[in-house]
């Protein structure tokens, strides 16, 4: 819906950011492969720690570098600058900048050296964080083709997905499993939430309203 506001003057102007949208998706998704890795037991944390943040770090300069390019698409274009333009991509790298904070979160889950692998919830565990990695190129390539239909389909999974992952949280606060064990839980869970909802924020572009951008990131309770 954001984006049919843009019909008819070209895609000259936001090329060089979406080829940028896509390029912070794309090292996103690629520190979170690393995570899951260290995570799994598949690699040392240790190992891959300058690449991972080298990955993150790349994320946060294109952040900046979209940033500055919007500053200066309004300047030059003064009173007649596409304001809501302007509103959209500031709101979604946000949301894709906060993604590869969690990624590199779950890697510092791995690097205290929690055994997730021998846990029980292993499997399922590596699913679910294995769900969420496929989301982010889900969102690359549906950002990417203005597939509303595919984004309008995935945003009530997603949402239900957010469900699930809150009430295993819940599940684990009421249980009597050490710390060792549910505080790592927890934090996976949680982290896996968060991606959820940015991912979410990034597909709510397509179909919804520029004053209702974050409407996917607030809880059930604190909506509109």
């Amino acid at each position: 819906m954001v984006f049919e506001l843009f019909k008819g003057k070209g895609h000259s102007q936001i090329e060089l950011i979406e080829g940028q949208l896509q390029d912070m998706l794309s090292a996103t998704g690629e520190t979170m492969d690393m995570a899951l890795d260290a995570l799994f037991g598949r690699v040392d944390p240790a190992e891959i720690e300058k690449a991972l943040k080298k990955r993150d770090r790349t994320v946060n300069r294109n952040e900046r570098a979209i940033r500055r390019e919007l500053i200066v698409h309004a300047g030059v274009r003064g009173a007649a600058a596409d304001v809501p333009l302007l509103l959209v991509y500031m709101s979604i790298i946000k949301d894709i900048e906060r993604i590869g904070d969690y990624t590199k979160n779950i890697w510092d889950v791995a690097s205290t050296g929690v055994p997730i692998a021998a846990l029980p919830e292993r499997a399922a565990l590596e699913k679910q964080l294995g769900r969420a990695r496929t989301l982010i190129g889900d969102t690359a390539r549906i950002f990417k083709d203005r597939d509303v239909d595919g984004a309008s389909e995935i945003l009530p999974q997603a949402d239900a997905w957010t469900d699930e992952l809150d009430a295993a949280i819940d599940a684990l606060a009421a249980s009597d499993r050490p710390s060792r064990e549910g505080v790592p839980l927890a934090l996976l869970y949680r982290y896996e939430k968060r991606i959820v909802a940015h991912l979410m924020n990034v597909l709510s572009s397509l179909v919804m309203p520029v004053d209702r951008l974050d409407y996917w990131d607030e809880s059930k309770t604190d909506r509109a």
